[in-house]
């Protein structure tokens, strides 16, 4: 009985390892040189899609940077408007302007302004 057995076991196994083995040739039969080359146009189209991902990638990246760069550039234009017009703001005012002239011997009046009124002569 013992025998019986072991050949009963013996005979299951080859079996187990022609059922596993036949999907690894299936496999193998698939993949061939003729498979290869009717796959070739679909495999270059894939290919194609790729190289045109992965340059649209670089290209938003690199626009990504650059508006990064101008809105830096943005901020550092914004501060300079802004400190010129306060020196503008304060070199306007009527003292400092009193000053930058004194120079030139022009002064404040110390009297408001007159009026010169003209008479018309009428011609005859």
């Amino acid at each position: 009985m013992l025998q019986e057995e072991v050949i009963e076991t013996n005979q299951e196994t080859p079996a187990d390892n022609t059922a596993s083995r036949e999907p690894k040739r299936e496999w193998r039969l698939r993949i061939n040189y003729r498979a290869l080359v009717q796959n070739l146009p679909f495999i270059g189209f894939l290919s194609f899609l790729a190289l045109i991902y992965i340059a649209n990638s670089h290209l938003a990246e690199k626009k990504i940077r650059r508006i990064n760069q101008l809105g830096k550039e943005i901020k550092e234009l914004k501060w300079e408007y802004i400190n010129v017009k306060s020196e503008l703001m304060f070199r306007s005012k009527m003292s400092e302007v009193s000053k930058s002239v004194e120079p030139l011997g022009l002064k404040q009046l110390s009297s408001p302004p007159q009026k010169i009124i003209l008479k018309q002569e009428t011609e005859k």
